[in-house]
């Protein structure tokens, strides 16, 4: 990721949207992680008679080409489905604004470099203003410097230092344990004779 994302914000401002509601469970079958765009919010997007819902402001323009949201309370709570995350990048989604998210959908969303800057309630609020008019609605978040530029000032966030540091050096546990691969080896030869069990008739 960028130390910097810019673009276009969306107003969300709906509390406690869990995962089911991000990715509901019938988009779960895949055995891969394509295709994931179109389940993404799909019942606040579409009918039910598969029609684009006219009032979901990701239906409407400009914020169709939204790449961060402004979001209410809780977002993400529910189970721990990955593919919520998955498919809100594969929507083009880089850069989620709230004032706390479900601890596992932080975890997802920082493994797989979606941003999540949590903000004051006073400060979420002014940005959902903000992100109703196109011509405000424009942000700037320095992942560095923790902050967020608008065209009401600046805002700081809250991003722990490890998240910060996974953003933007893209990376997880999985790249830390391959770039650790040779102290592992050398500590498992170490270490293996403490580790035999022995195995009596």
């Amino acid at each position: 990721m960028p130390d910097t994302v810019k673009g276009l914000a969306a107003a969300l401002p709906l509390s406690n949207v869990d995962t089911d509601v991000i990715m509901p469970k019938r988009f779960l079958k895949t055995m891969t992680r394509e295709g994931l765009a179109d389940g993404t919010f799909a019942d606040l997007r579409f009918d039910a008679q598969g029609a684009t819902r006219s009032d979901f402001v990701l239906n409407t323009a400009p914020w169709t080409e939204a790449s961060i949201l402004i979001v209410g309370d809780n977002f993400g709570c529910g189970s721990s489905r990955e593919h919520a995350v998955w498919g809100l990048m594969q929507l083009g989604v880089r850069c989620i604004i709230g004032t706390g998210f479900a601890g596992i959908f932080y975890d997802n969303a920082r493994k797989n470099g979606l941003a999540l800057p949590i903000i004051e309630p006073s400060a979420r609020d002014r940005l959902l203003g903000l992100a109703q008019d196109p011509e405000t609605a424009g942000i700037e978040i320095d992942i560095v410097g923790r902050t967020i530029r608008s065209a009401a000032g600046e805002f700081p966030f809250q991003m722990d230092n490890a998240t910060q540091t996974a953003l933007i050096e893209e990376y997880d546990e999985t790249l830390d344990t391959l770039i650790r691969a040779a102290e592992i080896r050398d500590f498992e030869t170490r270490h293996l004779a403490d580790w035999r069990v022995e195995v009596r008739p």
